[in-house]
């Protein structure tokens, strides 16, 4: 996913790329320190999100947005701003951000919001959604994958899911290996969670025997 940074204050522009790189999905294409220099950038090139600052001198963060959508840009957002009040929190979730961090904020935190955007990115490529991919893009703590049973984490699925979910995956039996190297997951933990997932009955499974070498076990995920 092609990420730009658009932060005006270069201390928190670096947190903001050291944290980005943790995300293997995420791809880092342009840090920009003024909004109007990324609007030029963002109007001509294809971006899928935006780390976004309000308070920047000469052209806030939200004017940024604002222009953004007038011209028809969606590209998804995740505000991380000082500002705290209402008035400029209402107007980012009018203008459809998908999360909104107040600084300081932590990686943890930072790390929920781009979950939640991954999953959102995700569920869209299924095209046609249920309530509980609703539900799930609405509230990403709420579990639509059963009751997670003891030692299974809700960010841990959300990150495998989002991976076998990804546009080049969709459809596609991969291996525990593949998606060890997509998510920095152990393979045993890709195991795990995978046999949780065919218990759900959202994943199935199947024996690879022409790899050239000692069979393959192969996942992929159920479209509901």
């Amino acid at each position: 996913m092609k990420l730009v940074i658009v932060e005006d204050d270069l201390m928190v522009a670096a947190i903001n790329r050291e944290f980005a790189l943790k995300t293997p999905e995420l791809n880092i294409v342009a840090t920009f320190y003024n909004g109007r220099e990324a609007l030029d950038f963002l109007s001509k090139n294809q971006t899928d999100l935006i780390l976004l600052d309000i308070y920047m001198a000469g052209y806030t963060g939200l004017e940024l947005l604002k222009e953004l959508r007038l011209r028809g840009n969606k590209t998804d957002a995740i505000i991380i701003s000082a500002a705290n009040d209402a008035e400029h929190i209402d107007e980012a979730l009018h203008l459809g951000i998908v999360d909104y961090l107040i600084k300081p904020f932590t990686y943890s935190r930072f790390r929920d919001a781009v979950q939640k955007f991954l999953l959102r990115r995700s569920l869209q490529l299924k095209g046609t959604y249920t309530q509980e991919d609703i539900d799930k893009m609405l509230d990403p703590s709420a579990d639509c994958y059963g009751v997670l049973r003891k030692g299974l984490q809700q960010q841990t699925l959300d990150k495998i899911l989002a991976c076998m979910f990804s546009e080049k995956n969709h459809g596609q039996f991969l291996t525990s290996e593949k998606i060890s190297e997509e998510t920095n997951f152990s393979k045993m933990t890709i195991r795990r969670y995978m046999n949780y997932l065919i218990e759900q009955k959202k994943a199935v499974s199947r024996i690879n025997y022409f790899t050239g070498g000692r069979p393959s076990i192969e996942y992929a995920v159920l479209d509901d």
